[in-house]
This record gives structure tokens, C-alpha cells and sequence, in this order.
């Protein structure tokens, strides 16, 4: 066969791909010619979409790493076709580019002892084109509007994501799956949901989560290089990534997994997170990425929106000042109580804690330092009440509600608060303190609280009386 004669059929960029045999895998991956339309879209990069490589010119029979990154899905999409004999189709999105690829490969029956062949096809646009997802097969196409019916249809976003996480695990047939957030700029990342099989038992990345685990993250970028995921199959994927990342190798190892599909989660050019799923069976594998490319689009968006949403809140109901809670925050809290849609525990302790000399500090001294006065305020009561709610309740007055600790923790805290805030001339708050054994009404606890405070205001004017007129 003169696979140049060949391929010269071809409208669409088309070139055909070479797979040298191996005995546990594969060798190295040549483009072996290619159509006009496809030298074009190297050589002539100022008609077509894509700016392919580095200035080189096509030269046929060079490995493809020669014109873009390695890419262990493109090296699954050609092997599976040109190896396996499977007729291949992908629309994708990778992020080294800024355009939609619909791809095609075909398998050649071409005899060669050393190499496997196939046609790699490519045709690209700008914008999505919604025509080119009727490729899909029934089973994606259901899977994936199975979650996106979910996630647009849930009032309860978390509980929501843990039966999606479910999903995706039964669809990769893994043992592990789950989405991890993430925050490049703070160097934070978080456990948003998370499902295991039974035979693993409890497992949680939660206790893995440290201040460097954003190292891996990052370096999941870099091993992804611009690609859509990372597919680890096979003995040959896992050598891939030793010689890349030895720690990451090392990890895995240690933590059993033999298989991993990652994909991450990308919003408005933006790397939001990752989602995962280990041990994932091999059959399913091109089904795993089909539908896991177009899911995490959908998986994306609707994190993204509960994240403003959450942003929004938090500023309803945060005192910007302090950063703790609002007195709207605090009204809203009493009201679910007292209507029962927040059930308390029978014993519950309430603090109330009012800054002296506040209005002498700004009168005397500017509202800076007033507002420097209410920030180092709220500093020490958010070290000293570290698992409770804290409340700005009014202009120098702050309530806090602490449903966890027993009388006398609470009470060793309140005398705490005391020796931190004993300076009439710095920092200076009158404490009261009120705990409820019996399941009383709240608003009891919270008057003998409020009682207690300007008792203890009362005796504070008593110990310094140079501050009574201030």
C-alpha cells in the first residue's frame, strides 16, 4: 500500500500513525505521512486554528513528541486503533489549545512485522459544536445527562455530589472516586465528596490533605501538559510517570493503585479542582473518558456557582470588619432554633462579651483606631473560643454560642478571656457568662448572659473608676 497515495484521499487533515509492536506494550509512535490539509496545519499556521510546532517544518516518519508534548491519551486514542484494530471518535477540548478538536482514527490492515498503522483524522472549529456529540454512544449520552439532570435539579449541593461521586465510581467500575478542590493562589486544597467500595473500607482523602498535597496538584498539571486527563492503565503508563514524578509514583505504590483516571475541573480558564477514580476496570476505559470529559464540563459549572453562592453568603453574613459572624447571621441562627429547624443539645453555654472604652477610643482617638480596637477584640476571642460561633451582636458587643464544650471547659475559656482582656488602657472586655444544663429556652440563656456582662461591666467601673467618665 502507498499509505501517501492513501491518505492524499482525504478533504480533513489526515495523516497516518505508525505503533511499533512490542511484546508487553508498545514502541515509539510515528506520524508516517500526512494529507496537504494536515502539513498545512503545521507549515501554514496563519489559515488554520492551531500554531502546531515550535516552527519546525513536517518532516514524515518522525515520532509525534517531535511537533506537540508527549500525551498518554493521545498514545491510548492511536494504540487503541492502530493496535487493537478499534475504529476511535473523540470530541475534545485540551488545554494547550484554544479550539475544539473532533477526531477520527481508523485502523489500516497493512501488513509490517514491526509496526501497526491507523489514519488519525482531525477537524477543528472554535466553538463547541453540539452536532459533533452525536458520536457519542447511548450509554455516554445517558450517563452524562443522568448528572447533569442531578446537579441542576438538587436543592442539597453536598449530598448531591456524594450520589454523582457514586455514579462515576459504578460507571469506572473503580473502587475509589472522589473530587478534591483546589486553590493555587492560597496553596489550599480541600475534600469536596468522596465514594468507596465496600471491600476497601473507611477510606478518606481527608486524612491526607497537608499543606503540601498542592504539590501534587500542581504537578498533575504538569504530567496532564494541556491534555484533557491522565489515563495510568498499564505497567508502561506507570514507568511514564516514575521517570516524570518519582514521589507521585512512590505514592501511588503505597497506596495500592494500580489504575487512576484523573481529570480536571476547569472554569472560566481557571483549574477549580480535580475529580479521580482508582482501579477503575480496563474494559471501560474509553467509555471512562468519554464520559468524563463531557461530565466534568457540567461538574464544573455547578461547582463553581455553589462556590459564589457560598462567597455570597459568607458575606451576608460576616461582619467585614472582624470577620466573624454578622448580627444578621446571629438573628437568623436564634430564629432556627427557637422554630426548631436546628435542634440544640440539652446543655449549650452562651457568652456574652462588650468592649469597654470603645466610644473613648473613638472620640479620643479616631475611628481607626476604634475599628483597630473591635479587630484585635475579635483576634482574641476567636483564639480563645476557637469551635464556637462568635457573633458581632451590635457596635462593640459580640455573643458567642458554643454547643460543644462541657461547663467547666467553657467556663476555664471565659477566665481565659478574662486575663487576656484585663488592660483598661488596651483591650478591655466585660464577660458574661451563662450555661444551660436542661435544654432551656435560648433567649433564657441568652438574658442571664447579657445580665451577667453588665455586672461584670459594673464591676470593672468599680476597679477603675478613671474610666467612668471616658
Amino acid at each position: 500500500m502507498d499509505l501517501q497515495e492513501y491518505v492524499n484521499q482525504f478533504d480533513s487533515m489526515t495523516c497516518i500513525m505508525s505503533v511499533e509492536k512490542k511484546p508487553n506494550g508498545y514502541g515509539k509512535m510515528r506520524i508516517e505521512v500526512g494529507n496537504k490539509a494536515y502539513i498545512d496545519s503545521f507549515e501554514k499556521n496563519s489559515g488554520n486554528l492551531i500554531d502546531m510546532p515550535f516552527g519546525k517544518r513536517f518532516v514524515p516518519g518522525q515520532e509525534y513528541t517531535a511537533y506537540i508534548p508527549k500525551d498518554l491519551n493521545f498514545e491510548h486514542f492511536i494504540y487503541s486503533s492502530a493496535v487493537l484494530k478499534k475504529p476511535m471518535h473523540a470530541y475534545i477540548h485540551p488545554e494547550r489549545f484554544d479550539v475544539w478538536f473532533n477526531i477520527f482514527s481508523l485502523p489500516l490492515d497493512f501488513e509490517d512485522p514491526f509496526k501497526c498503522y491507523c489514519t488519525y483524522t482531525q477537524e477543528l472549529s472554535t466553538d463547541m459544536n453540539t452536532d459533533s456529540l452525536q458520536g457519542l454512544s447511548a450509554k455516554t449520552t445517558a450517563d452524562v445527562l443522568k448528572t447533569c439532570i442531578k446537579l441542576r435539579s438538587t436543592k442539597n449541593f453536598l449530598k448531591t455530589m456524594d450520589e454523582v461521586m457514586a455514579d462515576i465510581r459504578n460507571i469506572c467500575k473503580a473502587n475509589y472516586c472522589c473530587i478534591m478542590l483546589t486553590d493555587f493562589k492560597a496553596r489550599k486544597c480541600s475534600l469536596l465528596s468522596e465514594n468507596s467500595a465496600p471491600e476497601i473500607g473507611r477510606h478518606t482523602l481527608a486524612d491526607f490533605l497537608n499543606d503540601e498535597f498542592i504539590d501534587y496538584a500542581k504537578s498533575w498539571l504538569d504530567i496532564i501538559n494541556g491534555s484533557t486527563c491522565l489515563l495510568i492503565k498499564n505497567e508502561q503508563d506507570k514507568e511514564d510517570i516514575k521517570a516524570r514524578h518519582p514521589a507521585w509514583y512512590k505514592s501511588l505504590r503505597s497506596a495500592n493503585i494500580e489504575r487512576l483516571a484523573l481529570f480536571p475541573l476547569k472554569y472560566n480558564d481557571d483549574i477549580i479542582g480535580f475529580i479521580w477514580a482508582t482501579n477503575f476496570a480496563l474494559e471501560e476505559t474509553d467509555h471512562i473518558k468519554e464520559t468524563l470529559e463531557l461530565s466534568t464540563y457540567f461538574i464544573a459549572s455547578e461547582i463553581a456557582n455553589y462556590q459564589l453562592l457560598q462567597k455570597l453568603e459568607k458575606l451576608s453574613s460576616t461582619d467585614l470588619l472582624t470577620e466573624v459572624k454578622n448580627r444578621n447571621a446571629m438573628n437568623n441562627r436564634i430564629l432556627k432554633i427557637l422554630s426548631g429547624r436546628e435542634r440544640v443539645p440539652n446543655s449549650y453555654g452562651i457568652v456574652f462579651a462588650d468592649l469597654n472604652n470603645l466610644k473613648y477610643v473613638n472620640d479620643s482617638e479616631g475611628h481607626g483606631a476604634g475599628d483597630q480596637l473591635l479587630k484585635d477584640g475579635a483576634e482574641i476571642l476567636k483564639s480563645t473560643f476557637e469551635n464556637s460561633e462568635i457573633y458581632r451582636a451590635g457596635g462593640d458587643e459580640f455573643l458567642i454560642i458554643d454547643m460543644e464544650n462541657t461547663k467547666e471547659t467553657l467556663s476555664h475559656k471565659v477566665e481565659t478571656l478574662r486575663k487576656k482582656s484585663d488592660d483598661p488602657n488596651k483591650i478591655s472586655f466585660a464577660v458574661g457568662f451563662y450555661y444551660e444544663e436542661n435544654g432551656g429556652d435560648i433567649r433564657k440563656a441568652m438574658r442571664e448572659a447579657d445580665a451577667n456582662m453588665y455586672n461584670d461591666k459594673k464591676a470593672f467601673y468599680e476597679r477603675h473608676p478613671e474610666c467612668r467618665n471616658r
